[in-house]
């Protein structure tokens, strides 16, 4: 894709999700942070279910602590991957707690060094706390951005370093929610709505599945 039509991308992108953020339901970046952990394997609407109780009772990390495993494992049960995901949690709390007196670290290395926190959930929450510019590509900006050709990689870290030659800088945080409403509304999984699409022009995806000609 050229950089004239990257830009009219980017353009009809923002005009329809300008000032989207994420879905997640947090009052700190420690809830945050949690949540983020919580979502992978799950929806947001499920995580926002179970931290409603679960951030009013808990709601730091060092209220985390009060909970061993089991009792944790219990409250987020109807996520996916519950059970290790209780193990990482706790084991993040307790570094934070040791090291950071509860508080979030603004520094990427230094949050994917806690256990159950890749490269994506730190981008996520540095982009939402602080002023770190960052892409976190999630299962919908990966679909989203290789569909209308964004980027054209197999894999997460290549797409990652796609977007980030295709946007501008000072749109990465912004753009990575517009990619993520636009595969929550229209360019879903399983059954993208191409012909309510406001990028029907410009996709590739919908050149490549529908415009096809019979040779």
């Amino acid at each position: 894709m050229d950089r004239s039509k990257i830009n009219d991308v980017l353009d009809l992108l923002k005009s329809h999700y300008n000032n989207t953020t994420t879905a997640l339901d947090y009052k700190s970046p420690f809830q945050l942070l949690i949540s983020t952990m919580l979502a992978a394997q799950s929806t947001d609407k499920r995580v926002n279910i179970v931290t409603h109780d679960l951030f009013r009772d808990f709601p730091d990390a060092h209220y985390f602590l009060k909970l061993d495993q089991a009792e944790l494992e219990d409250k987020i049960k109807t996520v996916g991957l519950y059970k290790s995901k209780a193990r990482h949690i706790l084991a993040t709390c307790r570094i934070l707690v040791d090291e950071y007196d509860g508080q979030i670290p603004h520094d990427r290395d230094k949050l994917m060094q806690l256990p159950g926190v890749g490269r994506k959930t730190a981008n996520v929450v540095l982009s939402l706390i602080s002023d770190f510019k960052a892409i976190a590509v999630d299962t919908h900006v990966f679909r989203v951005s290789n569909r209308i050709g964004l980027a054209e990689s197999g894999n997460v870290l290549r797409t990652e370093e796609d977007l980030m030659k295709n946007i501008p800088v000072a749109e990465w945080s912004a753009a990575h929610h517009w990619l993520i409403w636009h595969g929550r509304k229209i360019c879903k999984a399983r059954k993208p709505l191409c012909e309510s699409c406001f990028l029907l022009d410009i996709c590739q995806y919908y050149k490549n599945q529908y415009l096809k000609v019979d040779k």
